[in-house]
């Protein structure tokens, strides 16, 4: 009789029910490891402080039909860009239908996960003795440590917080506000901050393209997917079209103009940013060049005080759990995973959602753990060339994104799916 593999699952996010699931389908014997008391991870909303969770008003910044699972698609009644509330129902649900909740263990936290001398994993948690796993799948995300501008932090003599810890706009009633950065959660938490605020600006210290979420009445990635069956010259030139007719010269909007294709930054989808700059709620503003107690000073010259600062820099890539001398991503440029999941030194080791693409994560993930569950129980094999094909695809990062923390784990939604789908061909 053949053994059965053991595998440790960390996070029953939206990646680590994708892991789950998985892996029960091939016969696996799997465990995942939760520290919260449900499944979901950021998509409980909680207004616990350190709880790494979505704000008040969060909504898809991927469609509905674009963002589900490959065999559990989204309700029909759900809008196009379904809420925070939505989403946690539907992986409720997708947890129910196949019968996952009996395979995680809530309320236990990984503290660490030793790789013993045969490549198996022995797992401590908080919650009881530690165990030996066969396989180690780490699904705990990637946005729970945010990464904090010091150098603002520690000038700024008003109210500082991190857009991690925004979680709705109560308390910025009346105040004066500078929200930090141009991405999907700078954008988010300036719109509605600027709902109570005296006054709302944004500091965006380099061309972002930040887009409306729909387009001639369909959900702007939607229309993205269509321009697939056309050559690469024709597409560039199709959405350098498209960004023209949705949004003008950005320009006229008090923002610098991007001059890189649309494909090579991670772009915002924000409908109502652009909206509320020229009805005078938002201001734009360039990058911070200083600070002096309250009053900040802009790269082009110019000053004001805020009451607080909002920065929505990004986050960390940690895992708390692995010794660092083992796995270190927190200060990379550059990570290099075959299919953002396989690391060479480590075959026991596995990635699953560790990556940040135009589009939706859970597709993806979804993809990525059909995979890994196939490689664990021996159907898909590694491909002898493991280590050149994980630094090409490193290679391929840099080749296609801007060069920033932002674009060390990016990938272009389709052609990620195409090369999973590939492997899964041969599993």
């Amino acid at each position: 009789m053949d053994r059965v593999i053991r595998v440790a699952v960390v996070g029953a996010g939206c990646s680590g029910l994708a892991a789950v699931k998985n892996c029960l389908a091939r016969g696996l014997d799997v465990v995942c490891f939760e520290a919260n008391d449900d499944i979901g991870g950021n998509w409980i909303y909680s207004e616990q402080p350190g709880h790494s969770s979505v704000c008040e008003t969060t909504h898809l910044i991927s469609s509905r039909s674009m963002s589900a699972y490959l065999d559990f698609p989204m309700p029909e009644a759900y809008p196009d860009y379904p809420s925070h509330d939505q989403v946690l129902r539907y992986f409720r649900a997708y947890a129910d239908r196949f019968r996952l909740r009996p395979h995680i263990r809530f309320r236990t936290r990984v503290t660490e996960a030793r790789l013993l001398a045969d490549g198996r994993w022995q797992i401590a948690t908080d919650a009881g003795d530690p165990e030996v796993f066969d396989f180690l799948l780490t699904a705990n995300g990637h946005h729970h440590a945010p990464r904090h501008p010091e150098e603002v932090r520690s000038a700024f003599t008003g109210r500082y917080l991190h857009s991690h810890a925004y979680k709705h706009n109560r308390s910025f009633a009346g105040e004066r506000v500078l929200v930090i950065g141009g991405g999907n959660s700078g954008c988010d938490c300036a719109v509605e901050i600027s709902r109570v605020a005296a006054r709302t600006d944004i500091s965006i210290r380099r061309p972002h393209y930040i887009l409306p979420k729909f387009f001639l009445g369909r959900p702007v990635d939607t229309f993205n997917e269509r321009l697939g069956y056309f050559p690469k010259f024709v597409q560039r030139a199709l959405r350098k079209l498209t960004v023209k007719a949705m949004v003008g010269d950005y320009r006229l909007y008090g923002l610098e103009a991007p001059t890189v294709p649309v494909t090579s930054t991670h772009p915002t989808l924000n409908s109502e940013l652009l909206y509320k700059i020229r009805h005078g709620k938002v201001q734009p503003r360039r990058g911070i060049a200083d600070i002096t107690g309250r009053r900040v000073t802009f790269t082009d010259g110019k000053k004001s005080e805020y009451d607080t600062i909002v920065a929505a820099t990004g986050y960390r890539i940690t895992f708390p759990f692995l010794d660092q001398n083992l796995i270190d991503y927190e200060r990379a440029d550059r990570i290099p995973l075959y299919l953002r999941m396989f690391r060479p030194d480590y075959p026991t080791l596995l990635f699953i959602g560790l990556f940040q693409p135009q589009g939706a994560i859970w597709p993806l993930a979804d993809a990525q753990s059909r995979l890994a569950a196939a490689y664990m129980a021996g159907t898909y094999r590694l491909p002898k060339d493991l280590r050149q094909r994980a630094e090409a695809d490193s290679d391929r990062i840099e080749r296609d994104f801007q060069r920033s923390k932002r674009h060390t784990i990016e990938v272009h939604y389709h052609a990620f799916m195409h090369r999973l789908e590939r492997e899964l061909g041969n599993s």
